[in-house]
This record gives C-alpha cells, structure tokens and sequence, in this order.
C-alpha cells in the first residue's frame, strides 16, 4: 500500500457504543499504514464518547452537536478531515485483515475510479452477502437500486461467483472508499436525503463528472444492516420511496425521465396498495407521504437537477440496467442476479 497516501477511515457514530466496542478492535489491528481512524458522533447520548477516550486513545473522537442524518452528518465531518482517501464505514461492520490494500490499489491505478467498494458478506451468516451493497450496485429500467447478490428481499451465498473486478452503478455507503478531491467535487451528500440512497445519489453525481465506481472484491468487509433502521421500519420505508423519487428526478437524462417518473408513480401506487391489502397501514401512509414530500419539493429538485447537468461531462448518461427485477422477482421467479437477462 502507498505510505504516501493518507487514508481516513470515518466512523458516523449514532448512540452506537456497543458496535464500537465489538468492532473498532478489528478495524484499528487490520488498518496499518497511513491510516487514521476517526468516529464523528452525530450527537450521541449514550456512552459512545468515554468509551473512545478511555478505551481506543488511538481513534480521532469528533463531535458533531446533534445528529444530522447519514448525508448532512458526513457532510460536516468531512470537511474537518484532509485525506487522499476517505472510506466511509458504518460502525456495525468487521474487517478483514489487508482489506484497504486491494481497493488502493485499485483506484492508484486507474484515476478515473474516484470509488469503490468491497464485497460486503453478512457477518451473521458468513456465507451469504449483505444486503447492503452485497458484491455492487445497479439499477433496474425503472429506476429500482439491486445488487449482485441481492434481488428485492432475497439474497444469495457467496459462492465466488461475483468475485469479478468491474464498473458498477453504484458502491454501499455501509463500506466505501472514495477520492477526498472528488467528494469535494460533488458537495459531498445530498444532505435533503437525510439516510438511505445518498449514497446512490453521490455514485451517480459522480459517474455526470467522468469517474467511475467500482467493485473490489478481493477486499471483503462483514456487515450486521439494520443497525440504524431496521429493513421494515416505516421511516426506512417512507425515506426509499421519497429518495428513490429524488434519485430519478436529479440524475435522469430528460428523455428517460419523461418515460420512468410516470412508470413509477403507477407501480409506487400499486406497492401501496399491496401495503393496504396485507394490512400494513403504516407503510401504506409513508408512500403516499414519501410521494406528497417529492411534490412539495419539485422547485428545489429542478434546480439541484440543473446544477447537475451543467456540470455533468455526459449528459445523456445512462446508469439504468436492461433488467427489470419486479417483473423477474413476482413473475418469473428468477431472483438471483445471474437469472436475469437484460
């Protein structure tokens, strides 16, 4: 690994204290080199800050002063840290030993890969992937984010089977390492997506300004998920369908937005309908109110979406896969990423 690169593994840490414990160990043992270890409390209550100071002195503690969501909390711990790289990593995951080398050297190699991200396995179930990135990111035709390993709520065993080096749509924010000149570039987050999909949204910025995002899988990362919001929780739900809105709005070329922003208004109506059905009548009201915040925010959204494009070195940027993963998910049956055809 280049000594003469400095990386900074960031830490956004909300009342997560037991994960710290469990965790820091074997980040601080597996990240040798020029590499600081850093935890940004987004204004925790719990013990998370005696624990660093009485327990792991080698980790730089920051405080921020109330919790500012996944996006806008990065956004501000960032800008107190000058690195070459920074890999932004959740507190609920365990590294593997030599796991920076492999995506350094990677993005060392190529300038234009301004990210990636490793191979993220469950740590519960070593043999399967992670929901939360899994072995890298996409998007369906109509703008749904899938993964190699992780189709909708099903997820497969590693099986080495995606252990191939390629361009993805889009790396986890669970574990990934991105140029510190580049996430300058881009603003850093979109702080209005608060949690889930800002990463997505920061992968596609990214690829409008001529980097590439990539998967590294022979860095490989275990990860608990849910440690914030569980996968069912209301609020998680609300905060992907409004996201997601805001995602397709931001980035999609205009041809392709006159085509999917209605398509996905039809088949959000129809998930909450299926909500509705199955009783679920909380998750039922969060779509309709996920969809009346995007409305509400449509003058915003066409002047981030026109900052966008204006700088964008590829205008008629295409992210979106051939795949379709409802119709294969519900209708085919074919929910391993290998089945289904573009």
């Amino acid at each position: 690994m280049n000594q003469n690169k400095k990386i900074s593994i960031v830490i956004l840490n909300w009342n997560g204290s037991s994960f710290l414990k469990r965790f820091l160990p074997s980040i601080i043992d597996c990240s040798k080199g020029n590499v600081e270890i850093v935890v940004a409390d987004n204004g925790s209550t719990d013990d998370s800050k005696s624990l660093i100071v009485n327990l792991f002195p080698t980790v730089v503690y920051l405080q921020l002063d109330k919790n500012f969501g996944f996006a806008e909390g990065y956004n501000r711990a960032l800008e107190m840290i000058h690195s070459d790289f920074f890999v932004l990593l959740n507190s609920d995951v365990e590294v593997t030993p030599g796991w920076l080398e492999p995506m350094l050297n990677l993005m060392e190699n190529d300038p234009d890969i301004g990210i990636c991200q490793p191979k993220i396995l469950s740590l519960d179930r070593p043999d399967e992937f992670e929901y939360a990135g899994a072995s890298g990111g996409f998007i369906d035709r109509f703008g749904y984010p899938f993964c190699r390993g992780r189709i909708l709520q099903v997820v497969e065993k590693d099986l080495g089977q995606y252990d191939d080096i390629l361009p993805v749509s889009w790396a986890s924010g669970a574990c990934m390492m991105v140029n510190s000149n580049l996430w300058r570039a881009c603003n850093g987050f979109d702080p209005d997506f608060w949690a889930h999909m800002e990463e997505i949204d920061f992968c596609w910025r990214s690829q409008h300004l001529g980097y590439k995002v990539y998967i590294c899988p022979d860095s490989v990362v275990y990860h608990i998920g849910g440690g914030t919001l569980n996968y069912n929780n209301p609020l998680k739900i609300h905060l992907n369908f409004r996201n997601n809105l805001y995602l397709l709005f931001k980035n999609l070329p205009g041809k392709q937005l006159a085509v999917i922003l209605p398509a996905r208004m039809v088949l959000d109506g129809i998930a909450a309908f299926v909500f509705l059905l199955k009783g679920e009548f909380g998750s039922f009201g969060r779509v309709f109110a996920a969809h009346l915040k995007f409305y509400r925010n449509l003058s915003q959204l066409f002047r981030k979406r026109r900052s966008v494009f204006s700088t964008s070195k590829n205008k008629g940027i295409r992210l979106l896969s051939g795949k379709n993963i409802l119709w294969n998910y519900f209708v085919t049956k074919r929910r391993k990423f290998s089945e289904i055809p573009a």
